[in-house]
């Protein structure tokens, strides 16, 4: 008789949040180019903006390829710990809702439209409050490496690159522990952005688990978290646009509100300024994500056979 498939387990927090880390740095690489093209977009005032293909050239005739994938560092380690967070606090909650519905006899232990909407709101706060440091930094060191390449252009000099660690100190000297946590009422804002992705991908799954009664298969996933994806950021881009802005304001320039800083950009470049980048940016987004939900399964299943195998071994030991 042929051994069956062992059974993955679905409520195992520390297993999701693994693989959500694991899938968030896959894709993180695959896409990084695009989110240094939009952020530098987004900070940048409407007079130097340039169109997305010779922005392209542009870094990478003054910076080598290389320049793409300025802040990488930061935002490897700001993604995996962005994801690990969240995806433990959303499975907790997802479990937490699913053990009500069972203990109250519900028919269905799915989450309800509700019950996502709380989960993500959950996770995602937490989310914010614990890596927007991490974001800080990386955008900081994104949009200097671009303006520092500029001003050796003009001036002929070398000038030392920004470093994570240089970065982070350099922060801390001039501004303060607190600048560490410019943009986090946008932010907090922005946790509507996976409250809608999430939301929207928990039931677009449901439903085609309900109609073809089966898992959705890593394919699957990448278009429904697409979807998700599209529909969130191209919603919530204008906050994007200004947490960027209040990430890269120093002590030197007038501090900003939220509300303040929409009403300026709308002031100073028309409602399209707050869409700066919007291009690469949804791009980027919606492939971090497709990809993100292809990898996470797999990595998932991975990660909890993997922690099995050592339990195991470690039994025997």
């Amino acid at each position: 008789m042929a051994a069956s498939k062992p059974v993955i387990p679905q409520n195992d927090n520390v297993a999701h949040a693994l693989a959500g880390a694991g899938g968030g740095i896959l894709s993180m690489v695959l896409t990084y180019p695009l989110i240094t093209l939009s952020t530098r977009a987004q900070v940048e005032s409407k007079r130097a903006e340039t169109a997305f293909l010779k922005a392209v050239r542009q870094i990478v005739a003054r910076e080598g390829v290389s320049g793409l994938y300025a802040g990488l560092d930061s935002a490897v380690f700001g993604i995996s710990v962005t994801n690990f967070v969240y995806y433990y606090w959303y499975e907790w909650t997802r479990g937490f809702f699913e053990a009500a519905a069972a203990r109250t006899g519900r028919a269905s232990k799915k989450l309800t439209t509700v019950e996502a909407m709380i989960a993500g709101a959950l996770a995602g706060s937490a989310t914010v409050i614990l890596t927007n440091p991490i974001w800080v930094v990386n955008t900081r060191m994104t949009t200097r490496k671009g303006q520092i390449e500029s001003e050796e252009e003009k001036s002929g000099e070398i000038k030392k690159k920004p470093t994570t660690i240089g970065t982070l100190m350099a922060l801390l000297r001039d501004e303060g522990p607190q600048a560490l946590f410019r943009g986090v009422v946008p932010a907090l804002v922005l946790v509507i952005n996976p409250i809608l992705q999430y939301t929207l991908f928990e039931q677009l799954k449901n439903a085609y688990e309900r109609r073809r009664k089966s898992n959705v298969t890593p394919t699957v996933a990448f278009f429904l978290g697409a979807i998700g994806k599209l529909f969130a950021t191209s919603i919530t881009y204008p906050y994007i646009t200004v947490k960027s802005q209040m990430h890269v304001a120093d002590d030197g320039q007038k501090r900003e509100g939220m509300t303040q800083a929409i009403r300026r950009v709308i002031k100073e470049e028309g409602y399209a300024g707050l869409y700066k980048g919007i291009g690469p940016k949804v791009t980027q987004s919606v492939l971090t994500a497709a990809f993100l939900f292809a990898f996470k399964d797999v990595l998932y299943e991975q990660t909890v056979k993997l922690r099995s195998t050592m339990a195991k071994r470690a039994i025997k030991a």
